[in-house]
C-alpha cells in the first residue's frame, strides 16, 4: 500500500518577467522593475541532476557540468543495500506516511515515530517497495549504512534538496 499526498501550488499575485540586463546575465524582475535574484542564469537554462556515491556516503547536485552542492547521507545497510544504477525522481511528498517494509505497519507523516521526516523524494520502486531520499529523526545515522535502502539526510538538507529537484530529475547511484 502506498499513500499519496495532495500538493497545492500557490502563486503570487505579482507578475514575474525575465529581463535581459546584458547578453551575459539575466535577472528576474517583478512587475515594478525591482531586481529579485541575479544568481539564477544557469538555473533557467540547465537541468539539475543528482549523483549518489555509496562508498563516500554523499549525494552531489549538479547543474549541467557545475557542482552545486554536496550532502552527507546514510545508505542501505547489509541485506537492504541501496540499488545501483540510473533512475529518475518518480514522486515527491511532504509529510509522507511510512510503511514498514516487513510488517506493513503504517506510520503517518508528522508522527514522531515516522523515520522519513518531513520530505520524501522517491526514485526507485519494484512495484511494492520504494527507495528515495528522506530526512531522519536520528541524525547520528547520517554517514553510516543504516537504512532499508533509502538515502537518509539531515532534515535541513532534505528540505533544501526538495526545493532543487522535481519529478523527472536524473539520479545516478554508484558504489
Amino acid at each position: 500500500m502506498f499513500f499519496l499526498l495532495c500538493v497545492v501550488y500557490i502563486y503570487s499575485s505579482s507578475q514575474t518577467v525575465l529581463a535581459s540586463e546584458d547578453k551575459s546575465r539575466n535577472v528576474l524582475q517583478n512587475s515594478v522593475n525591482e531586481p529579485v535574484d541575479t544568481q539564477i542564469n544557469d538555473l533557467i537554462t540547465q537541468p539539475v541532476r543528482l549523483k549518489i556515491n555509496l562508498r563516500k556516503r554523499q549525494v552531489t547536485v549538479y547543474q549541467g557540468k557545475n557542482l552545486i552542492k554536496s550532502y552527507p547521507i546514510a545508505v542501505g545497510r547489509r541485506g537492504w543495500e541501496t540499488p545501483v544504477g540510473s533512475f529518475r525522481v518518480r514522486d515527491m511528498l511532504v509529510n509522507p506516511t511510512w510503511i514498514h517494509p516487513k510488517t506493513g505497519k503504517a506510520i503517518p507523516g508528522g508522527d514522531a515515530q515516522n523515520p522519513l521526516g518531513n520530505y520524501w523524494i522517491g526514485f526507485w520502486t519494484n512495484g511494492k517497495d520504494w527507495v528515495g531520499f528522506h530526512g531522519t529523526p536520528n541524525p547520528e545515522t547520517v554517514g553510516t549504512a543504516a537504512s532499508h535502502g533509502c538515502i537518509r539526510m539531515y532534515n535541513q538538507d532534505i528540505e533544501e534538496l526538495f526545493q532543487l529537484v522535481s519529478v523527472g530529475t536524473p539520479v545516478t547511484v554508484q558504489r
